[in-house]
């Protein structure tokens, strides 16, 4: 961390007194705990183009959620942009992430336990009433699917352009729109006290179909019957087909 970032973040938060890697990293930024004479918190770092748009949707999406406890998210506390790379600043949760919690977990009954609580705050999520700041004026998924072909122009994904006119000939019907998260794996979810209880890497938070985060959410235990009702005795809402699964999971997510 350069001498300039550290005097714009504790401009923010307060003189660092330590600052420590955390073990579990993500795909597109660099995670770090922040220690300062105000508290702990969680600085956010990214590179790359793509990415570092991802991480200023994320910080708006924080912000705005802020002052609604409609969302267990963390707090939002700034963002700062240079030349060469972007970082967010939140506050610091205690947990680890579902996929962690599952490896460590001692037996089946723990493993459905925690997944029986990750349907349930998905769940939560879908019957939120919809937040008017994170809503669009334009489809969810023909927005997606515009993106999608930006990124496929641009060299920034692994799904092919074939794959793209696929999904635009053979759209699902569209259902009632809901909050999303808009990346529900469980990586992006954490566990506090045994339960999933916290949304994390939120960028895509917006309203959109609900039934792209139900595949993505099962998608790392699909063909496991048991972990999948465990899910589904959480989420109550809706189950996706086999056909809307493999659309949104198999599909539209080699995107993104």
């Amino acid at each position: 961390m350069n001498k300039q970032l550290e005097v714009k973040i504790e401009e923010i938060v307060g003189q660092i007194h330590r600052v420590n890697v955390l073990n579990e990293q993500g795909c597109t930024s660099e995670v770090r705990q922040i220690i300062t004479d105000n508290g702990s918190y969680l600085l956010k770092s990214s590179f790359e183009g793509k990415y570092r748009e991802w991480l200023k949707n994320e910080a708006q999406v924080l912000e705005k959620l802020n002052n609604s406890n409609q969302i267990p998210v963390p707090i939002y506390y700034g963002k700062i942009e240079e030349k060469d790379s972007s970082h967010l600043i939140m506050s610091f949760e205690n947990g680890i992430t579902l996929t962690s919690a599952l490896k460590k977990a001692k037996n089946k009954t723990e493993k459905k336990s925690l997944i029986r609580s990750f349907g349930h705050l998905l769940y939560c999520l879908h019957e939120t009433n919809l937040i008017e700041s994170l809503n669009r004026k334009n489809d969810w998924l023909v927005e997606q699917l515009i993106k999608a072909e930006n990124y496929v122009e641009s060299g920034q994904t692994e799904g092919s352009l074939e794959l793209l006119q696929q999904l635009k000939l053979n759209k699902p019907l569209s259902l009632e729109q809901t909050m999303i998260h808009g990346d529900c794996t469980t990586d992006n979810v954490l566990v506090l006290d045994g339960e999933v209880r916290l949304f994390i890497d939120v960028a895509g938070m917006t309203v959109g179909d609900p039934r792209y985060d139900e595949s993505l959410a099962i998608s790392s235990f699909v063909n496991n019957e048991e972990y999948k009702s465990a899910f589904y005795e959480g989420y109550k809402r809706y189950k996706v087909s086999n056909e809307e699964f493999q659309y949104f999971d198999e599909g539209l997510y080699e995107f993104f």
